[in-house]
């Protein structure tokens, strides 16, 4: 234990080198490269005034050149600015040069630690869930999106949405970030998306070659298990791993699961306490019984990121609890391998004992990531003006379809994909996205309501996987998403403990030797997460499920 704590010293000490780093440079550059115009009320330098319409768009009264750097919160994304189309026109258009970074680790610890520096990038896109935004709000680091838009380009408010404003309005009456992928309910019921991508899936050869084994109930699953074991532990020269949950424990087995069991989120007006539903308890004990008769390993649990790709690639596992949207470059690949019917399909899944369809969590307000301008920057009239034009129809369309002529015609009234560039969406979508930067190269503001329209047909190996989640979408499912508390308040604190703890349960939970012990190590469970405060966070939760309906009610 005091190893690993010395190596996670270690490792938040090289974090805080590299911020402090980065700092300098930060600084350097701007010292270099920008003015010194500041935010509302500056003295410093402020741009002329000029006369702002409210119906016009402010980026066109400046497009002369200006650096940005946009720090995206996630490790995985490796996409640059400037070496593709899509951003050398946007450049070209506004001015705005976009450096882009990403953190290498978790994104939430090196915000935090990048607070503690002062200095910030000037954009900022996090997880909507992630404890830095509200830290990044309530410590004034970044700036009220309402009150630069009031100063600098009024425009924002006819392009950012107002619910999408109301949904993120704090206490003091301000909005402070405007979220990607965000979804209403009504317009899910207006336009038929809803955004659902939870999925269960299996390998389309293997399953029907076992005959379409029933998987929703506990006895159907394992004698599929046992039918794997005993006549396809090896499938089409690939050796077969039998099971893969998406984000492990906190995701995958634990809210996912909930949702394919359609477990309730509150009865009665009041927050429902999901993970000890008896449907939920029945399934993970038929997990723990699946182990010990040998039908799963635990790699599910332990497996890399890396490990997971290239059991996906290879389609070496035979069924799912899978995000359907993380399958899209993966089917296509598999549909024109040596074993084209060696791809993914959705089907039904684990049911609860009613045999109830599964209640899979669609898009919601909260959208998925959130865009906020940091107080660090030097161009704060340049930032809001850049992001009012990319959540424009206009900044939309460039971002997402590039120039038109170039990348897009239009036809019978409609921006279209040139066909060369569907056809490597459909085959290529790496160098669809490094050479042309269309499509999703650039979600960080994106919104699905303007951009789906825009969209060429899935290839059918795609389509499938989405109807099936659209079908299963609970439409009002969404404002249940991330009821949790953030922050570093002592009943977040509380949250955490009781997460990380279940994190550690739950392997011993599945390689429990019986059902006596799987008991009495949930109960000890229950019984650490009573002490931890758990209560507490109930009644936290049930504040903000009311917060939340009387705000879907203005």
């Amino acid at each position: 234990m005091k190893r690993q704590h010395l190596q996670r010293s270690a490792s938040v000490l090289m974090a805080l080198i590299l911020v402090l780093s980065l700092a300098a440079c930060m600084s350097n550059n701007q010292k270099n490269t920008r003015s010194q115009d500041s935010g509302p009320g500056s003295q410093n330098d402020t741009p002329a005034v000029v006369e702002l319409n409210p119906d016009e768009p402010a980026w066109k009264l400046d497009t002369s050149p200006v650096e940005l750097t946009w720090f995206v919160g996630a490790s995985w994304y490796g996409h640059t600015w400037g070496d593709n189309l899509v951003s050398q026109y946007i450049t070209e258009k506004t001015g705005v040069h976009v450096n882009i970074e990403v953190p290498s680790g978790d994104a939430n610890e090196f915000i935090t630690l990048m607070m503690t520096t002062g200095q910030l990038p000037d954009i900022i896109t996090l997880g909507s869930w992630e404890n830095a935004v509200k830290k990044l709000w309530e410590g004034g680091h970044v700036y009220a999106l309402n009150e630069l838009a009031e100063q600098y380009d009024p425009y924002f408010f006819k392009v950012a949405g107002d619910g999408t404003l109301k949904w993120y309005r704090q206490p003091d009456g301000n909005t402070y970030a405007i979220p990607n992928d965000s979804y209403s309910p009504n317009l899910m019921r207006e336009t038929g998306m809803t955004a659902a991508n939870q999925t269960f899936l299996v390998r389309k050869d293997l399953y029907e070659d076992m005959g379409r084994p029933d998987l929703t109930t506990p006895e159907g699953f394992l004698n599929a298990l046992q039918l794997l074991k005993d006549e396809y532990s090896e499938y089409k020269g690939q050796p077969i791993s039998p099971f893969f949950a998406q984000g492990n424990v906190p995701y995958g087995m634990t809210e996912y699961l909930q949702n394919l069991l359609a477990v309730p989120h509150e009865k009665d007006g009041k927050v429902y306490d999901r993970l000890t539903d008896p449907d939920y308890i029945t399934w993970l004990k038929t997990f723990r019984t699946a182990y010990e008769r040998g039908l799963i390993n635990v790699d599910f649990l332990v497996d890399s990121d890396t490990q997971v790709e290239e059991k996906t690639n290879n389609a070496r596992y035979f069924m799912m609890i899978r995000e359907w949207t993380g399958m899209t470059a993966v089917n296509p690949m598999l549909a024109a391998s040596e074993h084209p019917d060696s791809y993914y399909i959705a089907v039904d899944g684990p049911r609860n004992s009613k045999g109830e369809p599964a209640k899979l969590f669609p898009g919601n307000m909260d959208g998925w990531m959130v865009t906020m301008v940091s107080k660090s920057t030097k161009h704060p009239e340049r930032a809001i003006r850049f992001l009012t034009y990319l959540v424009s129809e206009e900044g939309q369309r460039d971002l997402f379809l590039g120039k038109e002529g170039v990348t897009w015609d239009m036809v019978d009234g409609k921006p279209q994909l040139k066909p060369e560039l569907v056809e490597l969406l459909e085959n290529d979508i790496e160098k669809l996205e490094k050479e042309y930067g269309v499509m999703d190269t650039y979600w960080m503001l994106r919104n699905p309501v303007i951009v789906n329209q825009w969209r060429p047909e899935k290839a059918p190996v795609i389509k499938q996987m989405e109807d099936f989640a659209n079908q299963y979408a609970d439409i009002d499912g969404g404002i249940y998403k991330n009821l949790d508390p953030t922050g570093d308040s002592d009943i977040a604190v509380a949250w955490m403990r009781i997460s990380q703890n279940w994190e550690e349960v739950m392997p011993e939970l599945i390689t429990a030797k019986d059902e006596a012990t799987f008991d009495k190590i949930f109960q000890d469970f229950l019984d650490r997460r009573d002490a931890y405060g758990f209560q507490e966070i109930m009644e936290y939760r049930q504040a903000e499920l009311d917060l939340r309906k009387a705000k879907m009610a203005d």
